[in-house]
């Protein structure tokens, strides 16, 4: 998952920026997002609260915070590579060496793109990289300089600035107005063929999807294996963990209860559940029934704390965790994206409906009468040991060598104390029925109705922007990047990504699951199949799906030249027996011969040593589907190691005893 959601992250700004030495003064703050040209008269968006300076061929972006900027260099060059040199020899000396570059396919009018990212020491907190297009005869290099906390806070307002980057003169593909085609035999073929080409080419064990149109199933089934070391298929009523597509789930059992009149989406959440509480007082006041699931509190994406020691965890304890936690941004301001509070609104949900259980059984019986048994997902469960008795797909990843192996599935036994976040077990069949009921606007089939229109579409409307032209609303996602409004979510934990997206307007809907991590680079690319067979669209699945592959390994096999395996042991000679912090627990560094092994309590890995470019020595785990994880040894009188997310810092101290779990 790390390395997924890393070469997420880079793939993404590389729309994105550094800065000049000396530029004009900046004109004051945009108060709003603010269409603008760059210095060749491409156009872009400048998003609400950052800076705009102008300097010789570069427009400069800077964030409120100052420390994070994008520049839009415009350039004479003979190829991409010179473009970026003449970028940065404008704007300074590349203090830091170039990790990796790779083409990316042509799009949107822009030709020969190249993407450019640079190796930063883990202790200057920052992604830093260039993106170099061309067209109209002219360079256009973007060159991103991020400060890791204030990129992954403002990651929507990334995504405003590259998301409509174009060049002078063009126009991006749109379907709007366009009537889609049926999808005949012959596409589903066309279909399935690029998913299981895709999925042997991505190393993925299984795959299983389904295709909805007009009411019919067109395609229900799967691909490849349950397991690498077993011969049996995946089919369409093979189970996944669904991640975080639970979570439009969860919100359905919400909006039946607003339905019912048991709940409003503007309940404040502490009239109905009074121990709610944030770490931050007027926030907690703030939170409406609604902002549990909306991904726009400020509440800012905090992992790490129920992925680690969570073998005593509870619903209880996850939502008392949440009293700890603090935004990063105003209310309303940003798309962040929290786990806990989502799982919060599924407990609230749950303690309305059924007042005298536990929070856990309370939600879980909310959802079996008011989603599951209704919808007849007969198979759908949170309980692990059901599902893992039954036709299931095991957890997979890729290997720090390229190869497919089994993932650390121990690890996902931390989702059951924030189920309502992320902790489903479905099948393609069960998926395709939710998908159906909502393509349907709430009817199921027969006409019957599930739930009230109204309020069933109050989740599709925007909470908060994910860049120019999508909005996140209450456990799903709204694009209209091509001109239809395409309604999605994805999930991902150890092993495992899916996704699920339909087009309300054209009756179309499709379900992807994967058991393995690298699936997370399919399903993009399966969604732009389906729009390209429906409408006519250009060709660039195909395109796409290999370039992202060939990337994908690229960066795995450079990731792996930089680590020393087994880790060097000059540098773990030097490490404490046991480490101690106080909201991720303990590490226990436990040596079998050559190897060393990190021990986190619930779940474990093998680490490797890499040498940073300043010198300094990070250890990384290298497990598969939790490797990436990066700890670097700190400087005191005790010992400590110090692993952080993007927005969070945590201190191991050296720990003679530990406690007792």
């Amino acid at each position: 998952m790390p390395r997924v959601l890393a070469a997420s992250v880079v793939a993404c700004l590389l729309s994105a920026a550094l800065v000049a030495q000396e530029a004009a003064p900046a004109r004051p703050p945009l108060k709003t997002d603010t269409p603008m040209a760059t210095v060749a008269g491409n156009p872009f968006v400048a998003p609400s609260g950052w800076t705009v300076t102008v300097k010789d061929r570069a427009t400069i972006l800077e964030s409120p915070e100052g420390n994070t900027r994008i520049a839009l260099v415009d350039v004479s060059a003979a190829d991409a590579d010179a473009a970026v040199a003449a970028a940065w020899a404008q704007y300074g000396e590349v203090k830091w060496p170039l990790l990796q570059k790779g083409d990316v396919p042509d799009r949107d009018g822009w030709s020969s793109i190249r993407g450019y990212e640079y190796r930063v020491p883990p202790e200057e907190k920052r992604i830093v990289g260039a993106n170099a297009r061309k067209a109209n005869d002219v360079w256009t290099v973007m060159i991103y300089d991020l400060d890791l906390a204030v990129a992954e806070k403002r990651g929507a307002q990334l995504a405003v600035i590259g998301g409509r980057l174009l060049p002078k003169g063009k126009q991006r593909e749109s379907f709007a107005g366009k009537a889609p085609r049926k999808l005949d035999a012959k596409a589903i073929e066309e279909i399935t063929r690029f998913v299981d080409e895709g999925r042997e080419e991505l190393r993925i064990p299984g795959v299983s999807i389904g295709i909805v149109q007009d009411g019919k199933v067109l395609f229900a089934g799967g691909f490849g294996r349950r397991d690498l070391d077993a011969p049996k298929k995946v089919d369409a009523d093979t189970l996944y963990l669904i991640a975080s597509n639970t979570k439009a789930l969860t919100t359905l059992m919400l909006a039946k209860l607003v339905d019912e009149g048991k709940l409003r989406w503007d309940t404040p959440v502490t009239k109905a559940l009074p121990e709610f509480s944030l770490g931050d007082e007027a926030t907690t006041r703030q939170v409406l029934v609604k902002h549990l699931i909306c991904a726009c509190t400020g509440l800012p994406r905090q992992d790490l704390e129920w992925l680690f020691e969570f073998e005593d965890a509870t619903p209880a304890s996850a939502l008392a965790t949440l009293a700890t936690m603090r935004p990063t941004s105003g209310f309303g301001e940003l798309f962040q994206y929290s786990n806990p509070l989502a799982s919060a609104g599924g407990y609230v949900g749950g303690h309305v409906a059924y007042p005298k259980k536990e929070l856990g059984a309370a939600y879980d019986q909310a959802m079996k009468t008011k989603v599951f048994e209704p919808l007849g997902m007969k198979s759908t469960t949170f309980d692990f040991k059901k599902a893992l008795s039954q036709n299931h797909a095991s957890a997979h990843s890729t290997d720090i060598h390229g190869k497919p192996a089994h993932a650390v599935m121990e690890i996902n036994y931390s989702i059951p104390a924030v189920r309502p976040a992320g902790g489903a077990w479905s099948s393609v069949n069960d998926m395709l029925r939710y998908v159906q009921m909502e393509i349907d606007e709430g009817k199921l089939p027969g006409g019957k109705r599930l739930i009230g229109r109204e309020t069933l579409l109050a989740r599709r409307e925007p909470q908060v922007a994910v860049g120019n032209d999508a909005a996140y609303g209450m456990g799903l996602a709204v694009d209209r990047t091509w001109g239809v409004p395409v309604v999605h979510h994805g999930g991902n934990l150890i092993g495992y990504h899916s996704d699920m997206m339909w087009l309300p307007e054209q009756k179309v809907g499709a379900v992807i699951l994967t058991n393995s991590g690298a699936g997370a680079l399919l399903s993009g690319p399966f969604q732009r199949k389906l729009i390209e067979l429906m409408f006519d669209g250009e060709p660039r699945a195909e395109r796409d799906l290999a370039s992202a592959t060939k990337r994908y390994f690229e960066s795995i096999e450079i990731g792996r030249k930089l680590l020393t395996v087994p880790a060097a042991p000059d540098v773990t000679a030097k490490l404490a027996s046991r480490y101690w912090n106080d909201s991720l627990g303990e590490v226990r560094v436990v040596r079998d011969g050559a190897k060393t092994t990190f021990d986190f309590g619930e779940w474990r890995s093998e680490v490797a040593t890499r040498k940073e470019p300043d010198g300094s020595i990070t250890f990384v785990t290298i497990a598969p589907g939790i490797d990436g994880l990066e700890f670097v040894p700190g400087a005191g009188e005790k010992r400590t190691m110090i692993t952080r997310d993007a927005q969070h810092e945590y201190v191991f101290v050296e720990r003679e005893i530990a406690t007792a779990r």
